[in-house]
């Protein structure tokens, strides 16, 4: 049997303690599946006194991730600290500097030196893994690169934060505000104390952005993300998608078009009959559309810590049983030096249409004032609605909801200003993407 592989863990969070645990209440069961055994050698984390509910015994501690990195008896470097900066990105280079394999769950990390990153790698004949920067424990990464090898992948889209889809799932189920269930997700731990970078769109947007690289072939590009948070999404707006037969999501999407590869994420109207529809709470689920296997929709648990440890652990058993000789998987499916430049894609018609939610004033003449500038920009509508007065109140702002047919992003922007230039909106316009998955 081949030598046991040696682990150096930067990182003792919940997904460190979590993993670390699995690994030695599991060493026979992996012993036996990889072909040798896989132990825990050098450690860091902030405080050493912590009882992280494994044994330290035999295991070496270090003050800091770049001494470990830099410095410990190991065959694989685990990074579980997070950030994008130091001491992520310097331990990582160090360790892939030295020929160290690389094991990581930090999105914000790759989304912001993946491609530098996979390059010292290449360089030195080290694997990056990280399966779990993406959608926790749905194995996505290794779907995208190795499983659709010789698939033309032309889309990719999904959920990917669990902490926006548990506030719009339970807006939509107990009927309540925004900043309501933001308070319960937070109570939960399933939002952070700021959390403005799940709420607004970021976390989502560096999951994508890495997901582009691997179905497209492209050099990450996380800053040419049209980037659109669920803060502006009210009860009003859950309501009427329902009505309508839809279901808000907020949506991470890449796909390749003529002019290039659009990346965006926004809240989305998708129909409530669809498969995606229907991923409630903190759950995570991606879809990729290719040319050879059709659509394939990957649903599971998106965070936590055991299945962000179980992904971890994943990639890790990978090296495990791979051999010395054997053809290193690159980073992002194909060597650095073939990624094409990233070329954003132009303006083009969304096939899907628009929810555009208006609070006018109650005056004459505003409802053709608003077919009117749609038509000027040539936009084609396929309902429009106006809600009658819940009150009898004579001064009662009115609610014009209007749904359109394929058209672009400029045109119903150009239409909204013409249409809040008139001066009788109340408040800002609403305007939310629809998308018509396949799967369904």
């Amino acid at each position: 049997m081949a030598d046991a592989l040696k682990l150096g863990i930067a990182g003792l969070g919940t997904v460190g303690a979590s993993l670390a645990r699995i690994l030695q209440d599991r060493r026979d069961m992996l012993t036996t599946t990889c072909g040798r055994a896989i132990d825990i050698t050098a450690i860091t984390a902030r405080d050493q006194s912590r009882d992280r509910g494994f044994d330290v015994s035999g295991i070496t501690w270090f003050d800091t991730a770049d001494a470990l990195a830099a410095n410990a008896d190991i065959d694989v470097y685990v990074e579980l600290m997070g950030g994008a900066g130091d001491p992520a990105y310097s331990s990582v280079k160090a360790a892939l500097s030295r020929g160290i394999h690389v094991v990581t769950a930090n999105k914000a990390l790759l989304a912001a030196h993946g491609t530098e990153l996979a390059e010292i790698a290449e360089a030195n004949g080290a694997l990056l893994n990280y399966e779990a920067a993406v959608a926790g424990g749905i194995p996505v990464i290794k779907a995208l690169r190795e499983s659709l090898t010789g698939n033309t992948v032309s889309r990719v889209y999904g959920i990917m934060n669990g902490t926006c889809n548990y506030i719009l799932t339970k807006m939509e189920k107990e009927g309540l505000g925004f900043e309501t269930c933001l308070k319960e997700a937070q109570r939960l731990g399933y939002a952070e104390v700021d959390p403005a970078f799940d709420i607004e769109g970021n976390d989502t947007a560096h999951k994508l952005s890495i997901l582009t690289s691997l179905a497209f072939g492209t050099a990450i590009a996380a800053d040419d993300i049209y980037l659109e948070g669920i803060t502006n999404i009210s009860i009003q707006d859950i309501h009427a998608a329902a009505e309508l037969g839809y279901r808000i999501k907020l949506l991470g999407v890449a796909q390749r078009t003529e002019s290039g590869i659009e990346q965006r994420v926004h809240p989305t109207m998708v129909p409530l009959d669809s498969v995606i529809a229907q991923v409630e709470g903190v759950t995570n689920a991606v879809a990729i559309e290719s040319d050879v296997l059709g659509e394939l929709l990957m649903v599971g648990p998106g965070a936590g810590g055991n299945a962000t440890a179980s992904a971890v652990l994943g990639d890790i058993a990978d090296i495990a049983k791979s051999r010395p000789g054997a053809q290193n998987v690159p980073a992002f499916g194909r060597p650095v030096a073939s990624l094409a430049p990233y070329q954003q894609a132009t303006m083009q018609s969304h096939e899907g249409g628009y929810f555009i939610r208006l609070s006018v004033e109650d005056r004459a003449g505003v409802f053709a004032s608003i077919a009117t500038h749609m038509a000027q920009n040539h936009i084609s509508l396929e309902s429009i609605v106006q809600r009658a007065r819940q009150h009898d109140a004579a001064n009662e702002p009115q609610t014009i909801i209007l749904v359109t047919h394929a058209t672009t992003e400029d045109s119903v922007r150009k239409a909204v200003a013409m249409v809040k230039g008139e001066g009788y909106l109340v408040g800002e316009p609403q305007v939310i993407r629809i998308e018509r998955p396949k799967a369904s």
